[in-house]
Parts: C-alpha cells; structure tokens; sequence
C-alpha cells in the first residue's frame, strides 16, 4: 500500500500549508474577536468577515481552490472553477491538504472546502442531474452561495436514520416536505441558499429503499430557520448549526437527488470521503493544538521550572506525538483503501477512523487545555473551540457507539459464518 502523495499533491499541500500558516492564522484571532464583538454589541454576528472574501479571492487565484474534487468526477469543473492543475485528487492526495486546512477555523471556507459544502457538491457530482448540477452545484463551485444538509431531527434517536420522523412525499409531479431538523450546518452563513433534505418517503419499502434526498432552497415559502444551536457555548459562526422547520414545503419533483429512495445509497457515497476529511482537518488541529501545548510548556515556569518538567508533561507531550502520528497513518489507510476499492470495501477503516480520531484529538486539545490552565478555557486561545469541534465530531456523521457496532459486526462475520 503506497501512502505518499503525487507530486502534485505535495506541491498543493506545501501551497495550502504556507497560505494557512502566512496569511490565515495570524489574523484569524482578530477575525473570531470581531465576530464575538459584533454578537455582545447586539449586531449580527453572522455577516462573515471582509477578510474572509479578500483570502478567498487570493486562494483562488494560486489555484487553491476547490481542492476537495475527487479525479473520477473533475474534469471540466476543476478546471473552470480554479483546482490548480484542472483535475481532481484521490482521497490519499487530499488527505494532506485537508489537514493542513484543519489547523484553521478559517482555512476550509477560504479554500472552498468546508463541511457541508463540500459533501453536497459531492453528491451533485455523484448523483445530480444536469438542471441540478447548473442551479446548485456550479454556484457553490464558484462559492457565490452556501448550503446545508438537514438530516438529524430533535425528536428521534438520529443515529438510526431509519427512525426519521421528517417526510418527502410525491404527490404527482411535486415533492412536499415536511419536518423539524436541527445541527443543520452551513445554515447560519448568510449566504446559505439551498439545502440537502433527508426525508421518509415510501414506509412500505425496503427499509433502505424508504428515505429521499431533497434540495429545498432557503427562502422558500414554509421553510423558517428557528435558531441557531450552540456546541458547548460556540455558535461556529459564520457558518454555524440550526433548528429548521419545514411546513407543506411544495416543490417539483425533480427537487429529488437520484429519484425516491436513494438516499441511503447515496449517503454512503457521500460519507465515506468526507469522514476522511472530518478526520484529517481534526489532526491538522490536534498538530495545532500540541504546537500551542508544546510553545506553553516551554515557556510558562512554575515552582522554578518550565511546566514541561513538571508532572510528567514530558510524557503528556510525547504521548500527543505518538498519538497524532498514528491517526494520521490510520486515516491514510482508509483513504487508500477508499481510492483503491470504494466505500463498499472500506465499510470498516472508514468507521475505524470516525470513532478513533476524534477521540485522539479531545484528548490532545484537553492536555494543551490543561498546560495552558484558565487561558485554555478562555477565547484568548482556540483550545476551548477547538475542543468543542473535535468534541461535536464525536457525534455528527454517526455516533462513536454506531461506527464500533459496524466494525464489530464486519470483525466477527467470518467468525459467525464459519
């Protein structure tokens, strides 16, 4: 198994870290600052910061842009809307890129590869149709509009899909949607324009065969935003996560992505790359997170010594490392076996990953929250939203108990049949 990345993928991934490193982070606390500013003042916190579109401009220009394309589903898209080289990566090449970006709050957006987005133009790609991919996909390629997918609902247990309560149901040549979803990411960004909707259409199907995928646009008539959520006291502005209800939402049935009952099938073709993604962009922020631990340790003193001699933060340190080190091989397999025999036959590293590195990466960020003691808490470091990302992953994109039922069942199958 090969997991060093092409030449060109290197090149993009030195390309993406020095801009992350150079321009990004230096003004990212600035940014995270106005934004909260803007919240105590009573103003709206969600407008995203002018900076924002002035990198977006320049990541655009250098190529560095809609990286995440896949090379089977490129083509003519990279090269419109500015992938440097004009074709896509496989998931082993993006994989670097995508934890370099992780470092940064900021850094997906800039480069037009940010959750949701990027996993609902993977499924326009995949599974759109041409009307489809010209109203929806190529304005989130050329990142003129925003969007969200509506899948997890406040009155049912969301890890098992099958219990969904939301509705999709033909009536003739229209599709009427009805439901209450939440953790709807992308939805707070304002220009957030059309989501992806999972919903129950036919309960007399096979039980994979029951559930739609629906793109409703925003400002349609019954689709009302209730409120935006917290995760762990941070609203993850400008995108950030809502409360959405839907009401006799009317729309023409070719509103469908794929036809009724697809969206199992294509949930599974959209999961498995972008918990590769998820995965890297948290150890590209576990990396940051134990820079900023190891920048503290050396240079905070207590009881006469550098905090790195205190406690056995040597060993907490050396343990991160090891720690990183071994979700980002992890993560790499996965990714090769995704490139090598499809999301059918990465059911189990996909999952492995999903449940391993989030996992690693609270337990880094909580280690450099404690070196950095009340700082850490607090918003003068990213350590405490960092840790709420890396905490909210934990959950999102299926459940850690979900993700080990799947790999012990795909362990003892060979057992139990034999």
């Amino acid at each position: 198994m090969e997991f060093a990345p092409s030449p060109r993928a290197a090149e993009l991934t030195q390309a993406v870290g020095a801009f992350v490193r150079e321009h990004i982070e230096p003004v990212e606390p600035e940014v995270l600052r106005d934004i909260r500013e803007r919240r105590s003042r009573g103003e709206d916190p969600w407008p995203p910061h002018p900076v924002i579109g002035q990198f977006q401009a320049a990541a655009r220009a250098q190529g560095l842009w809609n990286l995440f394309l896949p090379v089977e589903h490129a083509g003519e898209y990279a090269v419109r809307y500015g992938t440097r080289g004009g074709v896509g990566l496989s998931n082993v090449d993006y994989a670097p890129l995508a934890e370099e970006m992780g470092r940064s709050a900021l850094a997906p957006l800039v480069f037009n590869c940010n959750a949701p987005d990027t996993g609902n133009m993977e499924v326009l790609l995949r599974y759109g149709s041409a009307e489809q991919r010209t109203q929806w996909l190529e304005p989130l390629l050329d990142g003129r509009i925003r969007s969200a997918f509506l899948m997890t609902e406040p009155s049912v247990a969301s890890s098992d899909a099958t219990t969904m309560a939301a509705t999709a149901r033909i009536e003739g040549e229209e599709v009427v949607v009805n439901g209450r979803k939440w953790w709807s990411t992308g939805a707070g960004h304002p220009d957030c324009k059309v989501a992806i909707f999972m919903g129950l259409t036919d309960e007399n199907a096979h039980r994979h065969a029951q559930h739609s995928m629906v793109l409703v646009p925003l400002d349609h008539p019954g689709v009302r935003v209730e409120r935006m959520l917290t995760a762990l006291g941070h609203y993850d502005e400008p995108l950030g996560h809502a409360e959405v209800t839907l009401e006799d939402v009317r729309l023409p049935a070719s509103a469908v992505i794929g036809g009724p009952g697809m969206a199992f099938a294509i949930a599974q073709g959209r999961l498995g790359p972008g918990r590769v993604h998820h995965c890297m962009r948290l150890i590209g922020l576990a990396e940051r997170a134990l820079e900023l631990a190891c920048t503290r340790a050396t240079s905070r003193v207590a009881f006469g010594k550098p905090l790195a001699n205190l406690g056995g933060n040597r060993e907490r340190l050396a343990r991160a490392r090891i720690a990183i080190n071994q979700a980002r091989l992890h993560v790499l397999h996965a990714a090769w076996k995704l490139d090598t025999v499809g999301p059918a036959g990465a059911l189990s590293e996909v999952s492995e990953i999903k449940a391993a590195v989030p996992a690693m990466a609270c337990e880094v960020i909580d280690m450099a929250i404690q070196l950095h003691g009340g700082a850490g808490m607090s918003e003068d470091f990213p350590l405490a939203a960092a840790y709420a990302g890396a905490r909210s992953l934990r959950l999102a994109d299926g459940p850690d108990e979900v993700h080990l039922g799947v790999i012990a069942r795909l362990l003892l199958k060979p057992y139990q049949e034999a």
